[in-house]
């Protein structure tokens, strides 16, 4: 219907299901249209405005299969990958162009792309520009392109915005609506549609009972989050299933990837997000999954959109929780659904086996004799120059964890005496005395394996103060008749600090307690007597310690006094009682 007033020059609203060939609808009419290419015209004439890279890559593909025998040069220009490719081919010249909004105003402000002389212009997937935020794009682009254009809006809802956006940039636009009410149920789309009150911890193990039913084919799981389809991808990845997930955090090789290697049945379930709801018409499609309640009618109709495609048949199942009553319940009445009271439904619930085929004692494991598909990684990615992210958060994740692993360090201790390196350690060779005889050869070293030297204990405050009290003591003592060696000072023969955590062994310290006990007299005996296995104390601090411990450090001061003190009345009176001459007549 709308294909002769497309030819003709029109302006079109077209809206049609999913799955009816819109593409064709306007590609064909552009195409007749623009005519075969020249040498002399390198500007575009037919310009395409999508809202995503999958569905721009699509139309593409069918404006080629369509434009085959004509020979036309199309384009296709969206974000996420290198300019250059994209800027030698505008200089090459090119007939028709499909592109997202961002790139085109990149290149259009780069002065790489002309549009002044495009006459028909496309906006595929209209509302869903307009709900990802993309009007005040399309209001730029319009401005760019002569006045004098066909202009043409395709999608399976039209809103009102849709209808505000005609009357200003349309001229007359005919509205065509591609429904016929009178038609058999035949001819129609016939996707089974299923509705589930399910609880959140419990969806993921219906999901995986659901891939096992009878007859499934390609699967597609739409999550309404990003983290989600991450999350909800590694679950069926564990359980056995080939999954992959496709959302804007993705990079567009990984993106690419994914959707060739369902496409190509090395994977059979798709995670995605409402990014792959446009648009997207992949064959053999039977089951889609709405993992979370969509957010609005529109966005229900064009997801179960992707299965029962031009007539085939599809299987549909929604879940919903507790809290998203009120919203599945907006959308039913919206669409004239009979699902207003959904079922509650858990994975062992007897109904779901008989709703989806599902056999009896399945569990939502996939069995290892079912795991026939090669996977994922079986399909290379693409190098396409990507100029954003091309991980995603899990993978971002382990690379951060990987950075902070440290690599073991394989290095070789040097041995040092004194604070410098021994000479067999430095690769000196041995100096040989006259005769021929090795002069005190160094033992070879021996590469250990790298350990932390334990680090020196600090000295007791117990065998400071002994140190202390015993040298006090000592001016105290009689000193040693002549011909009696005295006891040679322990400190007199200490060696440096450094030599002690340099020394040949670099074995671990003993206890110090010993050291604290014994007496100087007795360490002083035993280095002279081993003076190889001599132990090397730390030289305590000096302390100021008075000539005696026992000194008096404060005296009284003397009271006493040669004046007499004046007596006490109490003191007068005991005087005169024993004075008094009854007293002395009672004696």
């Amino acid at each position: 219907m709308a294909l002769p007033l497309a030819i003709s020059g029109q302006d079109v609203i077209g809206q049609a299901r999913t799955g009816t060939g819109k593409t064709y609808a306007f590609g064909v009419a552009m195409l007749q249209r623009v005519g075969k290419p020249r040498k002399n015209r390198k500007k575009p004439r037919g310009l395409v405005v999508v809202p995503t890279r999958e569905l721009a890559l699509q139309v593409t593909e069918d404006l080629v299969v369509a434009g085959g025998k004509l020979g036309s040069r199309i384009l296709t220009v969206y974000g996420g990958r290198a300019y250059e490719p994209q800027i030698e081919a505008l200089k090459q010249g090119v007939d028709v162009i499909v592109g997202t909004p961002g790139r085109l105003l990149d290149l259009v402000k780069q002065k790489h792309l002309d549009l002044t002389q495009v006459s028909m212009l496309v906006l595929d997937e209209a509302d869903r520009m307009l709900d990802l935020g993309f009007l005040p794009d399309i209001e730029r682009i319009m401005k760019l392109i002569p006045a004098e254009r066909q202009t043409m809006l395709f999608s399976a809802t039209m809103p009102g915005e849709i209808v505000g956006l005609s009357r200003r940039y349309l001229s007359r636009p005919t509205h065509v609506r591609a429904e016929n009410p009178d038609a058999d149920a035949d001819d129609v789309s016939k996707t089974v549609q299923f509705v589930y009150r399910t609880h959140r911890m419990d969806k993921i193990e219906i999901v995986g009972r659901l891939l096992q039913c009878e007859g499934r084919g390609l699967t597609m799981v739409f999550c309404e989050t990003k983290r989600a389809c991450d999350m909800v991808s590694e679950q069926l990845k564990e359980r056995g299933f080939a999954a992959a997930a496709v959302h804007g955090d993705l990079g567009q090789g990984q993106r690419e990837q994914a959707l060739r290697a369902f496409r190509n049945g090395k994977i059979d379930v798709l995670v995605a997000t409402d990014v792959a709801a446009r648009g997207i018409d992949i064959d053999d499609v039977t089951h889609v999954v709405n993992y979370d309640c969509p957010q609005d009618e529109k966005t229900y109709v064009h997801r179960i959109g992707r299965t029962g495609r031009a007539g085939r048949t599809g299987v549909a199942v929604t879940f919903v929780e507790w809290e998203e009553l009120t919203r599945w319940k907006v959308i039913n009445n919206a669409l004239g659904l009979d699902f207003a009271e959904p079922v509650e439904t858990y994975s062992t619930s007897p109904h779901i086996y008989s709703d989806l085929g599902i056999p009896e004692g399945t569990k939502g494991v996939l069995p290892r004799a079912q795991r026939s598909r090669a996977g994922l990684s079986a399909e290379a990615i693409e190098d396409l120059g990507e100029t954003g992210r091309h991980r995603s958060r899990r993978e971002e994740r382990g690379a951060r964890e990987e950075r902070r692993e440290r690599p073991s360090r394989d290095r070789q201790r040097r041995r040092t005496r004194g604070g410098q390196e021994t000479r067999s350690a430095a690769g000196v060779e041995p100096e040989v005395a006259p005769a021929g005889d090795v002069l005190a050869p160094e033992p070879e070293v021996v590469p250990e394996p790298q350990a932390e030297v334990p680090a020196p204990r600090r000295s007791r405050s117990r065998g400071a103060n002994r140190a202390a009290l015993s040298e006090a003591l000592s001016e105290t003592r009689p000193e040693a008749p002549a011909g009696v060696p005295a006891a040679e000072e322990p400190e007199a023969r200490r060696e440096p600090l450094e030599s002690r955590y340099t020394h040949d062994h670099l074995e671990p310290f003993e206890d110090d307690a010993d050291d604290d006990l014994r007496e100087p007299e007795d360490l002083g005996d035993v280095e002279a007597s081993h003076p190889s296995e001599a132990r090397h104390v730390r030289p305590e601090p000096e302390r100021i310690i008075p000539s005696s411990p026992f000194a008096i450090v404060f005296r009284s001061p003397d009271l006493a006094v040669d004046d007499d003190v004046a007596p006490s009345a109490a003191s007068e009176r005991v005087q005169r009682r024993r004075s008094s001459p009854q007293r002395s007549r009672r004696g």
